[in-house]
């Protein structure tokens, strides 16, 4: 995730003047997003066959609702903002060949209008996303640290 969001800043708001660069760029960013579509709906499928422990039975209500509600969003976005990126990348006319080997593809054809919008929910989420994992990592010092209640142990 880190690789993809670092990525995508980069070509957001960094824009590499070398084109051949650029794409590289380009592929990198929407191939490792493929690898975490797929990562995601198998982590998913995981968890469902396999249910973490119950959080411990002392945890605040409103500890668990946004642990729940930050998880929940986190998968959401997992799945989406690799479609929506796809998506966004086929509306600009542009083809997407994960790592230039696997080629995917193309559900629609270019359209300028589409690709604005796709690529403004895309920008959303990442912004979005990076809160979340913001999120996340604050409740893992928070368990560490202030509930010491061996949360990340529970974990593995």
């Amino acid at each position: 995730m880190l690789v993809i969001i670092v990525a995508g800043l980069w070509i957001v708001y960094f824009e590499p003047a070398d084109e051949a660069f650029k794409m590289r760029l380009y592929n990198v960013h929407e191939s490792l997003g493929v690898i975490v579509f797929v990562l995601a709906v198998a982590r998913i499928v995981y968890r469902r066959l396999n249910p973490p422990p119950p959080l411990a039975a002392d945890t605040p209500a409103w500890v668990r609702v946004c642990a729940h509600l930050t998880h929940g969003a986190l998968y959401a976005l997992l799945l989406l903002m690799p479609v929506i990126g796809f998506l966004a990348t086929n509306a600009w006319g542009f083809p997407l060949s994960v790592f230039g080997v696997l080629p995917l593809p193309s559900p629609i054809g270019k359209n300028e209008s589409l690709a604005q919008w796709l690529s403004l929910f895309h920008w959303c989420g990442a912004i979005t996303i990076i809160l979340l994992i913001g999120g996340h990592l604050a409740g893992v010092v928070y368990h560490t640290f202030v509930r010491r209640d061996g949360l990340l142990k529970r974990m593995t």
